[in-house]
C-alpha cells in the first residue's frame, strides 16, 4: 500500500468510480466521508449514498457528519492524520476542513474550468451545445470551483450524446485524472495554475423545474440540445394539452428533423406511427417519454393505447 494518507469525500455514483480506482491502485484511504442517510420514498426508508454502500462493502473507515464544523467531527478528522483530501461530488467545505492536510484538498470537477463552475456542469455543457468538455482537478479555496488548477483532460461531446452517456464517460476519465493528480502531489511535481479572472464564464446553474421545462418556441437545435442534456436525469418536461386535459410529460429519447413548415410551434403531429412536435425550422421526433403517473415508454407503445385529438399540442 502507498504511503500517502488520503481522506476521500463524495456522495453519488460519480464519486464511487474514483474511490474504486484509488482502492484498486493500492492508495491508502484512511477515511471516507459522505452524506448522512436520508429518508426517501413513500415508506420514508433511509437511503444510503452510493459512496456509503461502497465503503461498507470494502470495510473502509466511514464518517457521515451532519455538520462539517462540528467539534467532534473535526477532532475525528484530525486524528486520521491525512496528508491529502480528495473531493468528488460532495458539498462545500469550511476552511477548517479543506486546509487541514499538509498537501491540501483537491476537487474533481466535470468541466474544463473556469467554464461551467457550479452544480450541473455536464448537463449545461450539452444544453448549451458545446462540442468539447472535460474534467479538471484543482485545489479548493474559499469560493466554489475557483481554486488553482492542477490538471485537465479534454474530450469531445458527441452530436447526439445524452447527459447520461457523457456522465459515464467523464466518470471514467475523471477517475484516471485523480490518479494522475495524486501521483503528481506525492512526487512533489504539482505546478498549480491560477484560474483566469478575465475570461467570459458560462455557469452550471442548479437544475430546477423552471430551467428544465421545454420552450417549444425556441429553435430546433436548442430544443434538441436541452432534451438530450437532461436525458435521463432529471429529464426535460412539458405539458400535453389534449382535448380538455393537461398532462405533464417528461421527454427522453428524441431525434431532430430540419425542414421548413408552416405548422404552429408545439403542435403534435402523428404520422407513420411517429410523434413529431413542430418547432422553428423543423420537428422534434419523440421516441421515448413518460406521462405523469405512468411508466416510461416508447412512442409506439403509447400510440397503441392513447388517443390524441387533432388539436393536441405541447406547451
Amino acid at each position: 500500500m502507498k504511503s500517502l494518507r488520503i481522506v476521500f469525500m463524495g456522495t453519488p455514483d460519480f464519486a464511487v468510480h474514483a474511490l474504486d480506482q484509488l482502492i484498486q491502485n493500492n492508495y491508502n484511504i484512511v477515511g471516507v466521508i459522505t452524506a448522512p442517510d436520508k429518508p426517501a420514498g413513500r415508506g420514508r426508508k433511509l437511503n444510503q449514498s452510493a459512496v456509503k454502500k461502497y465503503a461498507d462493502q470494502h470495510n473502509l473507515n466511514l464518517l457521515q457528519p451532519t455538520n462539517l464544523k462540528d467539534e467532534d467531527f473535526l477532532k475525528t478528522l484530525k486524528q486520521l492524520n491525512a496528508d491529502l483530501q480528495i473531493i468528488v461530488a460532495f458539498r462545500m467545505l469550511p476552511k477548517v476542513v479543506w486546509d487541514m492536510p499538509k498537501h491540501g484538498t483537491f476537487n474533481l470537477h466535470a468541466s474544463l474550468l473556469p467554464q461551467y463552475r457550479g452544480a450541473a456542469p455536464i448537463h449545461w455543457s450539452i444544453i448549451n451545445g458545446e462540442t468539447k468538455t472535460g474534467v479538471t482537478t484543482f485545489f479548493i479555496d474559499e469560493k466554489i470551483d475557483t481554486g488553482a488548477i492542477i490538471l485537465k483532460e479534454e474530450t469531445n461531446i458527441g452530436a447526439t450524446e445524452t447527459v447520461g452517456e457523457l456522465h459515464d464517460r467523464l466518470m471514467q476519465i475523471g477517475a484516471e485524472l485523480i490518479i494522475k493528480t495524486v501521483d503528481l502531489i506525492e512526487e512533489g511535481k504539482v505546478n498549480p495554475v491560477i484560474q483566469p479572472s478575465d475570461t467570459p464564464i458560462r455557469t452550471a446553474y442548479k437544475l430546477n423545474p423552471d430551467n428544465c421545462r421545454i420552450d417549444w418556441t425556441d429553435g430546433l437545435d436548442n430544443i434538441f440540445n436541452k432534451i438530450r442534456g437532461l436525458n435521463p436525469f432529471p429529464a426535460a418536461w412539458t405539458e400535453l394539452h389534449n382535448n380538455d386535459t393537461v398532462i405533464k410529460v417528461k421527454i427522453f429519447a428524441i431525434e431532430k428533423l430540419a425542414v421548413e413548415h408552416n405548422i404552429e410551434k408545439g403542435k403534435l403531429v402523428i404520422e407513420d406511427k411517429k410523434m413529431k412536435i413542430a418547432v422553428t425550422n423543423g420537428f422534434i421526433i419523440i421516441n421515448e417519454l413518460q406521462l405523469a403517473g405512468k411508466r416510461k415508454m416508447d412512442v409506439k407503445s403509447l400510440l397503441n393505447g392513447y388517443q390524441f385529438s387533432n388539436n393536441a399540442k405541447l406547451l
